[in-house]
């Protein structure tokens, strides 16, 4: 495993998530909620635990809807502006990210091809243009290994 979670690392999250971690075993979670859109989230981080035959990040997110989970986290993204983390997974020519707003909203881009976050987006459909202007941020953390 490549990147590990450090204890600045939870303390730089909760500060753009305006957030505290409660600790427990190797889980670290937290509890979002916006009363003015009724909408409230917890976002648990697992760092370095068995996923299958290896080890590696958890990242869940727990809605009243919906349970969306990133496996193989190695990264993230602040974005103090927007008041939010982007939690990154890649594997080969494809990234995935989980988006966790302050504001207890989550997306989720999932398998997305890592040469469109620094495309040109006019030339991309609508329905894809979101997924790489959404993860562009990421590009700063990941490898320059990929065609421009």
């Amino acid at each position: 495993m490549g990147f590990a979670f450090q204890k600045h690392d939870y303390d730089k999250i909760a500060s753009v998530l305006e957030s505290e971690f409660q600790i427990s075993e190797q889980c670290y979670r937290t509890v979002l909620k916006n009363t003015q859109e009724n909408r409230k989230l917890s976002l648990e981080i697992y760092a370095d635990i068995p996923i299958g035959s290896q080890k590696g990040n958890l990242i869940s997110v727990y809605t009243a809807q919906t349970h969306f989970q990133l496996h193989f986290c190695n990264g993230y993204v602040l974005s103090e502006m927007l008041g939010e983390v982007t939690f990154i997974a890649e594997c080969k020519d494809k990234v995935s990210g989980l988006i966790v707003e302050k504001g207890a909203g989550c997306s989720l881009y999932a398998n997305v091809d890592v040469n469109i976050l620094s495309g040109d987006f006019t030339k991309l459909g609508p329905e894809v243009m979101l997924s790489g202007i959404a993860l562009s941020l990421a590009e700063t953390i990941l490898p320059q290994k990929h065609e421009k």
